[in-house]
């Protein structure tokens, strides 16, 4: 068997969804998991960054100029090397012994609410009374339930959603936020993104979780091409580009509809804040998590 290459990068821990993203998107990546550095100086300290480590099959592309490209192109679009963290970065290539099982190593069950559990699909868990579980691989796409911003759009689908609605997910990735929808009652889910490789991981992630493609649908789209209108919409996306479409995903709203804003940092709030007074829109709802915010509004 071939060996296996594990990529190391210094980013802020906030950033692990994107970058992991960045990652599935642009190389041989078959894995991710964030591990915390710390320090021992009398008492145990984290750093104010972590080290992702990224699992690949090849590295026939060049991963860190790849990266580095990437890295500037969130810089055009208003991140910081503080919001980014340094991208440090080393490669080492590993004997092919388990690596495959080795990023799942970290991986366990995650409880987003008293009522919702994602759970690894190597693991069995035996749910509570009334508990909602999404069956996943974590790593394997981007939103998996283990970072904040996907956790405030399931909180906000508990909170809000109603029996019977029809669900919009606009950057659906591992497609969780519809996948939960439909656990959570709705009629039907759609799940679009402009990024072709996670389409069958979304798929996939419906199948395994018993969930029919009548009821919920994913493809290759974005919010500006769609006509029909929902009573939810979830947008768990970069800040500058929630900024861009704000307008595309007003038009997705019924009347009455609610709308889920995510993957927004307290620094870059007022980006997004601007785009929803913009469209004239309604915060009914703030959440937040750690150094995340997200809205609920409505028209």
């Amino acid at each position: 068997m071939n060996n296996y290459y594990e990529l190391k990068i210094s980013i802020n821990p906030e950033m692990e969804d994107i970058v992991s993203d960045i990652c599935f998107s642009n190389l041989a990546c078959e894995g991710v998991v964030l591990a915390e550095e710390t320090y021992k100086d009398l008492v145990m300290t984290a750093t104010t960054e972590g080290t992702l480590r990224v699992f690949l099959t090849d590295i026939n592309e060049n991963p860190i100029e790849i990266l580095q490209t990437e890295r500037e192109l969130l810089k055009s679009r208003g991140f910081t090397d503080e919001d980014l963290g340094s991208w440090e970065i080393t490669i080492d290539e590993k004997e092919n012994q388990d690596w495959s099982k080795k990023w799942k190593e970290k991986w366990t069950i995650t409880h987003v609410t008293d009522n919702i559990a994602v759970v690894p699909s190597w693991l069995e868990y035996k749910p509570k009374d009334n508990e909602i579980t999404i069956t996943l691989d974590p790593g394997c796409a981007f939103g998996t339930g283990t970072h904040q911003t996907t956790q405030l759009c399931m909180k906000a689908l508990e909170k809000y959603l109603k029996k019977g609605d029809v669900v919009a997910d606009i950057g659906t990735g591992s497609g969780i936020l519809a996948i939960l929808a439909i656990k959570l009652g709705a009629s039907s889910a759609y799940g679009c993104d402009n990024d072709e490789t996670v389409i069958d991981v979304a798929m996939e992630n419906r199948n395994v979780n018993g969930i029919s493609e009548e009821s919920c649908k994913f493809e290759l789209n974005t919010a500006d091409k769609l006509t029909q209108k929902y009573n939810f919409v979830c947008a768990n996306i970069l800040h500058n580009i929630l900024f861009e479409i704000m307008g595309d995903l007003k038009n997705l709203m019924k009347d009455d509809a609610k709308l889920s804003l995510s993957g927004i940092l307290n620094e870059k709030k007022d980006v997004v804040l601007e785009a929803i007074n913009r469209e004239n829109l309604k915060i009914i709802d703030t959440i937040t998590q750690d150094q995340w915010i997200s809205y609920v509004v409505s028209k």
